[in-house]
C-alpha cells in the first residue's frame, strides 16, 4: 500500500490525494507539519533530500518526491494520463507551466496570507506575486476559453494540478471573477465522480 507524506491544506499535497481518491487507490496518509520543521528532522530528509512535500513511499525505501512526477507515476497507464504521444505531451506541458509559472506565484502568495498570516515582513513578496500570478490564470483564461478541460477534451492530470492552486487562488488574493472560462473549468473539475474536496481530511 501507498504511504504519502503531506499537508492536507498543501496544493501540491492536495493533487495527489485527490488522484488516488479519483482511483480508488488505497492508501496511508502520514500528515507532516513544514511549519513546526518536520520536513528538515533527519528522519524525513533520508527520504527525501530535498525536504518538501508531498513525498510518495512506493515500497521500503523507495520514495518518489514532486508532486507532478507523483501524478504521472500513480496515472500510468489509466484514463487520466493519455497514451497517446502528443496528448501525452501536452499534459506534460500543462505540468510544467503549473511548477514554473502559476505554483510559484499562486501558491506563494496563498502560503504568505493563510500560512503566515500576512506579515508585513513578507508584504513586499506577496505584491510581487501578484502581477505573474495573474499572468498564469490569464493564460489558462485564454487556453479555456471553447475547451472543457486542458488537454483533448478529457479531464487528465493537467487539470489535476492546475486545479489543486486555482481553486484556493482567492486564498491568495486572486479574484478568479474575472476568468469565467477558468471558473466554469473549476466548477466542471469538482463535479467529476470521485472528487474530493481539499479539506476532506488526509488519514483515509
Amino acid at each position: 500500500m501507498f504511504k504519502v507524506y503531506g499537508d492536507t491544506l498543501s496544493g501540491n499535497c492536495y493533487k495527489v490525494r485527490l488522484l488516488l481518491a479519483l482511483l480508488d487507490l488505497p492508501h496511508e496518509w502520514v500528515h507532516v507539519d513544514i511549519l513546526a520543521g518536520q520536513t528538515r528532522t533527519p528522519e524525513f530528509l533520508a527520504r527525501n533530500p530535498g525536504g518538501r512535500i508531498p513525498l510518495l513511499e512506493i515500497g521500503e525505501g523507495i520514495h518518489l518526491p514532486e508532486s507532478n512526477a507523483i501524478l504521472a507515476y500513480l496515472a500510468d497507464g489509466t484514463h487520466l494520463l493519455p497514451g497517446e504521444r502528443l496528448p501525452r505531451a501536452q499534459v506534460l506541458q500543462w505540468l510544467f507551466f503549473e511548477q514554473y509559472s502559476h505554483e510559484p506565484n499562486i501558491a506563494v502568495a496563498r502560503y504568505i496570507i493563510r500560512y503566515l498570516g500576512r506579515p508585513q515582513t513578507h508584504e513586499a513578496a506577496l505584491q510581487a506575486k501578484t502581477a505573474p500570478g495573474y499572468a498564469a490564470l490569464a493564460v489558462m483564461e485564454t487556453h479555456l476559453s471553447g475547451r472543457e478541460f486542458f488537454v483533448g477534451e478529457r479531464y487528465t492530470i493537467a487539470d489535476i494540478a492546475l486545479y489543486a492552486y486555482t481553486h484556493v487562488a482567492h486564498e491568495g488574493g486572486f479574484d478568479l471573477g474575472r476568468f469565467p472560462a477558468v471558473t466554469g473549468w473549476l466548477e466542471r473539475v469538482g463535479r467529476q465522480p470521485g472528487h474530493v474536496a481539499m479539506d476532506d481530511g488526509g488519514d483515509e
